[in-house]
């Protein structure tokens, strides 16, 4: 894939280019912003916000508190033991081991969406510029055949330390 980005010192830059972008007629999916800390005042680290990871841990909490419920309490009444006239399911041990498998199924669950929803290990982060990792903010957007190539570089130039192009994996 080949791609144009600028790069850019400070934030209020970058979301210039942003928006010039979208102007252009540039979807803001297509965008890609990287930059090596957040900045949540600015709009353009908002687009990819989700609330799917707070989503999807409890629902992986819930998924190990019933499986731990089942792997206990199920265990227990498979081979009963001799407890001299004590219930066959002691929750006092149980709850430890529903406590731990429902914290890992919250865990499990928060860190393999993490993975899918980054895209790791690869997929649309592949554009990157070691300039990122001394402070720069970069903004770029794929070169199609339909845009005007013209019209991106303008758009990037403002404020801009430096408008490259590149080729990256996708």
């Amino acid at each position: 894939m080949t791609a144009m980005y600028g790069l850019y010192e400070h934030p209020k830059a970058a979301q210039r280019a942003f928006n010039s972008l979208r102007q252009a007629g540039v979807e803001s999916a297509e965008i890609t912003v990287i930059s090596s800390e957040p900045f949540e005042a600015f709009e353009f680290s908002h687009r990819d916000h989700s609330m799917l990871l707070f989503r999807l841990a409890p629902l992986g909490a819930l998924v190990g508190l019933t499986a731990s419920y089942l792997l206990t309490t199920g265990t227990e009444r498979a081979w009963p033991l001799n407890t001299g006239g004590m219930p066959i399911v002691a929750w006092w041990p149980n709850l430890i081991v529903i406590f731990e498998l429902t914290m890992l199924g919250a865990i499990l669950t928060t860190v393999v969406a993490l993975l899918i929803t980054g895209q790791m290990p690869a997929g649309k982060g592949a554009m990157y510029d070691t300039a990122v990792s001394d402070g720069k903010i970069l903004v770029g957007v794929p070169i199609t055949a339909g845009r005007g190539e013209a019209a991106i570089r303008e758009a990037l130039h403002a404020g801009a330390v430096a408008v490259k192009t590149g080729e990256f994996k996708r």
